[in-house]
């Protein structure tokens, strides 16, 4: 058994003091400080392996649902041994799980990918841990393609996933795309995977439509997407008269930081996820990358085409947690929520990811004020740790 003393326990209402976190994989039971002792005794406990928080915030684990890769390494690059550096690397940050984010490239390509996902999927592969896949793209609109190549574009296809339905977890996608929504239909009914609205130019009454058929969800809300009119309020103003969630790349340059108070006003705190979309460049030097086999320029904080196109980013989840702090007046545990119970609700992993309660998965993060993280914990063992 072990367990986390001296440490402020974000719970999604409150941070709770003088408590300790008592798990093994599992969170086994949070109790006074003061009560460890006789705890023991009644439950013929010899030794509990204590960490000390030293006065840190202790959270649930990070979950990014949306990242192409980090510290080199690309979901793209179809290998084990890129998803366990892009794991490591994320468990730096924080992050606990996560869901490798392929792109419109070759089909080939894309079910290479899959198929090192799905071999990775719940594995213990050094750091974060692999939770499923999110497919973004090749079912886009080519007027909102970004980053994406428009030459592997192609209409919505269930033949095209039905060989992946059990490591798929989101499917971003065009609904104009998808003629008489018949995609979605079936997908709705032959899965439970997330269907996001996203790389769309989608009007008003189509995407309105979409969401009605089975829609849930908004992959990078604003970027990529027909924008909001007041005489044609697009796939943006769709979004923002329904119950879907959306995620945001809250870097300061994919949205105006004024946008997040905005947001959080029309769609509610419970509805925003926060992602990375970070690319290979994440945790990296300055210089040129690759991405969907196109030259991206990595300086001032920002990745770009040659054009300027934004080229997903290089955030990570712990600055995407500091920027919302800074420009909202939300409390440190409704933002930790934007990258905890949110994504698992989206996910539907709620019941074992999310919150520290009794009988979850023991993913658990400390990190201090600037969100610098100290230790990150999945399945109760560390995968990261360094200096307090």
């Amino acid at each position: 058994m072990r367990g986390i003393v001296n440490g402020r326990i974000i719970t999604v209402d409150n941070v709770l003091v003088g408590k300790v976190i008592l798990f093994e994989k599992k969170i086994i039971d949070i109790i006074d400080e003061d009560c460890l002792e006789q705890y023991k005794r009644q439950n013929s406990v010899k030794y509990i392996d204590i960490i000390d928080a030293k006065g840190n915030y202790v959270s649930p684990g990070f979950i990014d649902i949306h990242i192409h890769g980090a510290g080199g390494c690309d979901t793209m690059d179809g290998s084990i041994e890129g998803l366990t550096i892009i794991s490591r690397t994320l468990s730096k940050s924080g992050v606990t799980s996560f869901l490798p984010t392929t792109m419109t490239m070759e089909k080939e390509k894309i079910y290479k990918a899959l198929e090192v996902i799905k071999n990775a999927k719940g594995r213990e592969i050094g750091g974060a841990r692999v939770l499923g896949a999110h497919l973004e793209g090749p079912f886009i609109n080519e007027a909102y393609k970004g980053a994406q190549s428009e030459k592997f574009i192609v209409e919505p296809s269930f033949e095209f996933i039905e060989e992946y339905l059990d490591v798929i977890k989101i499917v971003t996608l065009a609904p104009e795309k998808d003629k008489d929504h018949k995609f979605i239909k079936q997908l709705k009914e032959s899965s439970d995977i997330v269907i996001s609205m996203g790389h769309t130019n989608a009007e008003y009454e189509e995407a309105e439509e979409a969401i009605s058929e089975g829609v849930t969800h908004a992959t990078h809300i604003f970027n990529a997407m027909s924008p909001l009119n007041h005489r044609k309020p697009g796939a943006v103003g769709a979004i923002f008269n329904s119950n879907v969630s959306c995620e945001i790349i809250a870097d300061t340059i994919h949205v105006h930081p004024g946008i997040f108070k905005l947001l959080i006003k029309i769609k509610g705190k419970e509805k925003i996820v926060l992602i990375t979309d970070s690319m290979r460049a994440g945790a990296m030097k300055e210089g040129i990358y690759d991405l969907g086999g196109q030259d991206v320029d990595v300086k001032n904080n920002s990745a770009r085409l040659k054009d300027g196109t934004l080229a997903g980013s290089i955030l990570s989840l712990d600055i995407a947690i500091i920027n919302i702090l800074e420009h909202t007046k939300l409390t440190i545990s409704e933002v930790i929520a934007m990258v905890t119970l949110n994504p698992a609700k989206v996910l539907h992993l709620e019941n074992s990811k999310g919150t520290l309660e009794k009988g979850k998965d023991a993913d658990i993060t400390i990190f201090d004020e600037k969100a610098t993280v100290y230790v990150t914990i999945v399945g109760g063992e560390n995968v990261f740790e360094t200096s307090f």
